[in-house]
């Protein structure tokens, strides 16, 4: 009986293992295949998704959210499907450092199938992909960041199993379905000029700036933007000819021009918009705004146009809502671009 017993837990630890490269979505207790649940797919039904499109999330730290993003099948943007409140993460504001620092991690991962981990001790999780390039560049250290359930943290982003049930089977039909990874994007608090102006004293004010380029650029396509890191910061939605070496010079970099021209815009206003605030709470006049002309902005990167353009669905920003196309057709070519730019659903 003993021998049973032994036999049969040496069998079960083999499965959790080699669950990496035998099976990714098999789990011990069959918790991994735990269904998307009819609330969602009737959710997904309305916003034109299916349970196996792509998806991508965001994980916002100061407001305990994390948001599950799903690709549309009518226009290939992403539409919002669900936010959930986040149990617990550990730390502070700030991105990891180094192994033991208990901070949960910001920046820009991504997520392979073979990070999904359906035997994990804390009822379900998945890999987040730390440290990533840009991590590695700095030399930072640590293992097994994870989003899981059991609502306890030591670096990680904790979910309650309701919720991490519902986050791992979403992105195990999405893998299932073709998707080869997909993308976490962890940030600090929501990139917003508030939130910005309110940070700007901060130590990690400049690399919350770094991080706002990115989420800029989703909030404009609605597609999660191709990430490549080179001089030791991220890029964002462009393409070379040579290879993005994470210490190296950047190599010659060109973006789609209407996107560089929303992109320019979208910074512009939210530069404007934070001078104001910070004008507004340090009771002076409002300055003038420099440094965030497109030469600025774009710096080391040439515009091509979308035929030319490689990135895939970043070509254009996401179009704007019936009202905001009535309110462009009074106002310039400028206002038009930038109504594109707000917050589509």
């Amino acid at each position: 009986m003993v021998l049973r017993i032994v036999k049969n837990t040496a069998i079960a630890a083999s499965l959790v293992a080699l669950s990496g490269c035998t099976g990714v979505f098999e789990s011990v207790d069959n918790r991994g295949n735990v269904p998307i649940p009819k609330k969602l797919l009737t959710s997904m039904k309305a916003k034109g998704m299916t349970p196996r499109s792509p998806i991508m999330i965001r994980v916002f730290k100061k407001e305990n959210e994390l948001e599950i993003w799903k690709r549309k099948t009518d226009t290939g943007r992403y539409g919002l499907l669900a936010t959930y409140e986040i149990c617990k993460w550990s730390g502070k504001l700030g991105p990891k450092y180094k192994e033991g620092d208990k901070q949960a991690p910001e920046g820009f991962y991504t997520v392979n199938k073979w990070q999904m981990n359906p035997n994990s001790e804390y009822h379900l999780a998945f890999n987040m992909g730390f440290p990533n390039r840009f991590d590695r560049a700095y030399g930072r250290t640590g293992s097994h960041l994870m989003i899981h359930g059991a609502c306890s943290s030591a670096g990680c982003y904790s979910m309650t199993d309701e919720y991490i049930e519902d986050i791992y089977s979403l992105a195990r039909e999405a893998l299932k379905g073709g998707q080869k990874s997909f993308q976490v994007q962890a940030f600090p608090f929501r990139m917003t000029p508030e939130n910005m102006a309110a940070y700007r004293d901060h130590k990690h004010f400049k690399f919350w700036t770094m991080l706002k380029r990115g989420y800029d650029h989703f909030q404009i396509t609605r597609v999660p933007p191709k990430v490549n890191v080179c001089e030791k910061r991220y890029v964002f939605n462009t393409t070379a000819a040579g290879p993005y070496n994470a210490t190296a010079q950047c190599p010659a970099m060109t973006m789609p021009a209407t996107l560089a021209t929303a992109f320019v815009a979208k910074q512009k206003r939210d530069a404007k918009a934070f001078e104001s605030l910070v004008a507004k709470q340090e009771k002076r006049p409002v300055q003038p705004v420099t440094g965030n002309d497109a030469a600025t902005l774009l710096a080391g990167i040439s515009t091509e146009t979308a035929a030319k353009s490689a990135v895939t669905g970043a070509a254009k920003p996401a179009p704007a809502r019936a009202s905001e196309k009535a309110q462009s057709s009074k106002t310039s070519a400028k206002k038009t671009i930038e109504g594109a730019l707000k917050p589509a659903g």
